[in-house]
């Protein structure tokens, strides 16, 4: 969907700003203690202006509600939790690029519910590091618990 990858494009600008700007003085104050990928996403927050990260949650705003119209007529939105199975942990620790790759498509999915604003819940699949996420509308935790439910009886 065109309106995923557009408010994924925001969430750099919207999430860094907002984390820096809670953050940013406890990190200054002893960046070394930070794992350097974490420390150069949080520190891109500062980057960007008020214009920019009112901008940004004025489309996202737009977007909520093109993602409402466009699933008001489903159950539910169902993706894998996670896009990727777990990265290669000690490529992780020593490739800064690999890290940084890897950790944002592992959030990726994830972050469409945080950028949406949407309810979600996880299921097991009974595969290892492998979850199935349901999403629904705002406001509609009740009934996505009871179609979870429903779900993870018939998933066995």
């Amino acid at each position: 969907m065109p309106i995923v990858s557009e408010a994924l494009s925001l969430a750099p600008i919207i999430f860094t700003s907002e984390a820096y700007g809670i953050w940013g003085e406890t990190i200054e104050r002893a960046p070394e203690k930070m794992f350097a990928p974490v420390l150069a996403r949080f520190r891109s927050g500062g980057i960007f202006t008020a214009s920019d990260y009112v901008g940004a949650w004025r489309r996202l705003n737009e977007l909520r509600a093109l993602w409402q119209a466009e699933v008001s007529n489903y159950d539910a939105v169902i993706l894998p939790t996670s896009p990727i199975l777990p990265p290669d942990r000690a490529r992780l620790l020593s490739d800064q690029e690999y890290f940084t790759q890897e950790n944002l498509l592992s959030l990726r999915n994830t972050r469409i519910g945080n950028l949406f604003g949407v309810c979600a819940v996880t299921l097991p699949t009974g595969q290892p590091s492998c979850g199935l996420s349901l999403m629904g509308l705002p406001g509609q935790e009740e009934r996505l618990l009871r179609l979870s439910a429903a779900a993870e009886r018939a998933l066995g």
